[in-house]
């Protein structure tokens, strides 16, 4: 986040209003929401996690056990059963 100068962005107008509420402060203005990305989006760690997460439910639903898909996938028991009993993917 990068810090910016409201006297050279925002119109006068609109400074004053704001100046209402906040002086010499340092304040967050947040994207709208429809440009929110969800995490991974961008650098494809989203996709690689949901095929890993694809990957380790179909193996637990055609017989590989808890603990085996936790050793061969350096992940928790807990987190595997979070995996294999979620209901999406």
């Amino acid at each position: 986040m990068k810090y910016v100068n409201a006297n050279n962005i925002l119109p006068e107008k609109l400074l004053l209003e704001i100046q209402k509420y906040v002086q010499g402060e340092t304040i967050y203005i947040p994207k709208p929401e429809p440009t929110y990305r969800k995490w991974g989006t961008i650098s494809g760690g989203r996709t690689r996690l949901d095929k890993r997460n694809a990957n380790i439910k179909s193996a637990y639903l055609s017989g590989i056990s808890i603990q085996d898909l936790a050793d061969k996938y350096f992940l928790s028991i807990e987190t595997i059963k979070k995996i294999v009993y979620s209901k999406h993917g």
